[in-house]
């Protein structure tokens, strides 16, 4: 059977393709009812949404405080948060650019971080500037800039960032090559659960632990590995209290840390992980996941 064939016998896949190719005609409810249908194969329930990305996707459409907008802007965010727990936390910024034109490579040291402020997963790690291919990073984030992110997502919060370029100082963990992500999961203010990643350019993987560090056989997207053990930080009880108080008010908050060298640095504030369509495995856990956020409260 050819890739046509089988591509025309999953309506789920037609329904995905349409629908992307044709994003900024639909409402943001029947384009977030058709891609939860065309990736879960089923209904999505606005009235009573039940499971973790459900939930997620009816936040989308109902939760819409200005101050959202601040926590999502790779730029403003900085400010936010250092305003709640101290500058310490921040990773220093380098420069910010309106345009990849602006960016002047010269006065950027050796290792840098480049990002766009309006979107998610557009990035640039340089860790030898010597090697690096200068026009295909302008290009990079020529594109990154000009990708509506909200389209594609129906995120609110980043429809209204400026897109710009920020560059940041480069970091690495004891590995001396990758930073791991702690992301601490957070239901009304307090943290319950960890979700670590690491080798995320060479097979990235994550494990889930709790918040006394035993490790929790489930992940999300990407697999975990029981075998690897990731060490419990030094300041595990630091990071959660600043978890608890970046996400004081919040019904659900993803707050993202580094520990470097037993210091810890922010990361990001994310609101709707896999944009409220993560595959869980077991897929039972976006139920349980689901039961610890309360839409009503």
């Amino acid at each position: 059977m050819s890739k046509f064939t089988k591509f025309i016998y999953q309506p789920r896949r037609i329904i995905n393709y349409v629908i992307h190719h044709t994003a900024p005609l639909w409402p943001d409810k029947i384009y977030l009812s058709l891609k939860y249908y065309s990736k879960f194969g089923k209904s999505l329930n606005f009235n009573h949404p039940q499971g973790f990305n459900a939930k997620l996707n009816w936040l989308k459409l109902n939760d819409f405080r200005p101050e959202l907008v601040k926590m999502v802007d790779k730029v403003e965010v900085k400010d936010y948060v250092a305003g709640i727990i101290g500058e310490e936390y921040i990773i220093p910024t380098l420069a910010i650019y309106n345009s990849a034109e602006e960016i002047d490579f010269d006065a950027l040291p050796n290792q840098f971080v480049l990002k766009c402020t309006h979107d998610s997963g557009g990035i640039v790690i340089c860790n030898d500037k010597s090697k690096l291919n200068k026009e295909e990073v302008r290009e990079k984030m020529r594109k990154g800039l000009l990708r509506k992110y909200f389209v594609y997502s129906r995120e609110y919060p980043y429809k209204a960032v400026t897109p710009r370029i920020i560059a940041e100082r480069y970091m690495a963990d004891e590995s001396g090559w990758q930073l791991k992500d702690y992301k601490i999961f957070c239901f009304h203010g307090e943290p319950q659960f960890i979700e670590v990643d690491y080798d995320r350019y060479v097979g990235h993987k994550l494990n889930v632990y709790d918040l006394n560090w035993n490790f929790v056989d489930f992940y999300m997207t990407s697999p975990n590995d029981k075998d690897v053990h990731i060490e419990r930080p030094a300041k595990l009880e630091e990071m959660l209290d600043i978890a608890r108080k970046l996400s004081k008010g919040l019904k659900f908050v993803r707050v993202d840390l580094y520990s470097i060298s037993e210091k810890i640095y922010f990361g990001e504030l994310t609101h709707y992980p896999g944009s409220g369509f993560i595959d869980f495995h077991p897929a039972e856990y976006d139920l349980k996941l689901g039961e610890m956020l309360n839409i009503n409260k």
